[in-house]
């Protein structure tokens, strides 16, 4: 934080306040040059433990020192995680005090808690109250344990400076801090209420699913608002506005939860109309598909009634041709037949009309010499060729 923020603490309220309500003097002899003395318990700190812890060195010994008035988020709780800016106020306190610093105390009615942890207030030498000022950037909150009260009027002026400033654990734009969980879950809410429905089951439902999530948030952040009411990021918030931020997620709430019911509704109206379109279209594409089947089947029964009437033609065609060459071929033979038939007529006729063999020649004792016909009785004249003679001899014609 800003050192230019830090309030220091007016001289009487030092001398009311302070270490053994004592004025703070400059050191004599013993001490080094510069140094401030007071009479009560000094110390220099060893290390800081947490927002309002840390380890101090003085009575000869280190001790661990309670910041009486203040509570900061928990980083070191056995039995709580790391609480919401519980870093950062541990960070401020080193910032304040780092170790070496040379710090006062001042106690109260109780000098130790419960945990044997000394309780005091720690003055820095500017005089600044550090338990005021973790209070003053809104990292701690003032509690008040009766009977120690003695710092609880100045923690809880500087808280207030924090609340008008809104800083530390009421800033609404740190991410973990209550007015920023709670804008956030209402901002959500109210978007996913506001969000288009939609005019699809999907859509709506998408958008259903949207509100409950936000609902769940909402819930979540009402729910940590009623159960940690003792923890110091609902105490830093204050109880009255604790009261506005669980009005605002109530009112929210139950705006969301009306949505939701509408959507749920509207969606289960759409998906039921939806689911008996996919039905109808189901149905229809099913006739469509029966239907094709029953056209794919007249389809491949024409064709095979084509395939077998082609099937058939050409058998057809082919018996007729083979009975074709078979006539053909009979017609051949039968000629073949007749031609031979007639051949063989023609040669028992030619046969018939041979002249008879002659009788074998005897010659006779001396060369017979057969007269000359006469050449008047020749019906061929100058025929040379084969002689066919009717029967006796003495007639002929050409064979």
């Amino acid at each position: 934080m800003n050192p230019a923020r830090f309030r220091r603490l007016a001289p009487s309220t030092l001398l009311t306040a302070a270490v053994l309500a004592s004025t703070l003097t400059a050191c004599s002899g013993s001490g080094a040059a510069g140094e401030t003395a007071v009479d009560g318990p000094l110390g220099t700190v060893v290390r800081v433990v947490d927002g309002d812890t840390l380890v101090i060195n003085f009575d000869g010994a280190d001790q661990t020192v309670r910041l009486l008035n203040v509570d900061t988020p928990e980083t070191k709780h056995p039995d709580k995680p790391v609480e919401c800016l519980g870093p950062e106020a541990t960070q401020k306190l080193e910032s304040l005090t780092p170790p070496g610093t040379k710090v006062g105390l001042d106690f109260d009615v109780e000098r130790t808690d419960k945990y044997d942890r000394v309780l005091a207030a720690v003055f820095i030498e500017d005089q600044t109250l550090v338990n005021a000022e973790i209070a003053r950037v809104g990292l701690g909150v003032p509690i008040l344990i009766e009977p120690n009260k003695k710092y609880y009027d100045e923690v809880q002026a500087a808280y207030n400076e924090a609340t008008a400033q809104g800083v530390g654990l009421l800033d609404p734009t740190a991410g973990c801090t209550l007015p920023a969980e709670v804008d956030d879950a209402v901002e959500t809410l109210a978007a996913a209420t506001d969000a288009p429905v939609g005019e699809t089951g999907a859509a709506v439902a998408a958008t259903a699913a949207g509100i409950l999530a936000a609902l769940t948030t909402a819930k979540a952040a009402r729910e940590a608002l009623e159960a940690g009411k003792d923890t110091v990021r609902v105490i830093a918030v204050g109880a009255d506005r604790t009261a506005a931020m669980v009005r605002d997620l109530d009112t929210q709430i139950a705006k969301g939860e009306q949505s939701l019911a509408a959507a749920n509704t509207k969606a289960a109206t759409l998906e039921e109309a939806e689911a008996e379109a996919t039905a109808e279209r189901e149905r229809v594409e099913a006739e469509k598909a029966a239907a094709a089947e029953v056209e794919a089947a007249r389809v491949a029964e024409a064709a095979r009634v084509e395939a077998e009437r082609v099937q058939a033609e050409a058998a057809e065609a082919a018996r007729l041709e083979a009975a074709r060459i078979q006539a053909e071929a009979n017609a051949r033979a039968e000629a073949d037949r007749l031609a031979a038939e007639a051949a063989a007529a023609a040669e028992q006729e030619r046969i018939r009309n041979l002249p008879p063999v002659p009788e074998p020649y005897i010659p006779p004792a001396a060369p017979y010499i057969p007269p000359a016909p006469p050449a008047a009785q020749d019906p061929y004249p100058g025929y040379t060729g084969p002689r066919c003679y009717a029967p006796g001899g003495k007639t002929y014609r050409p064979c």
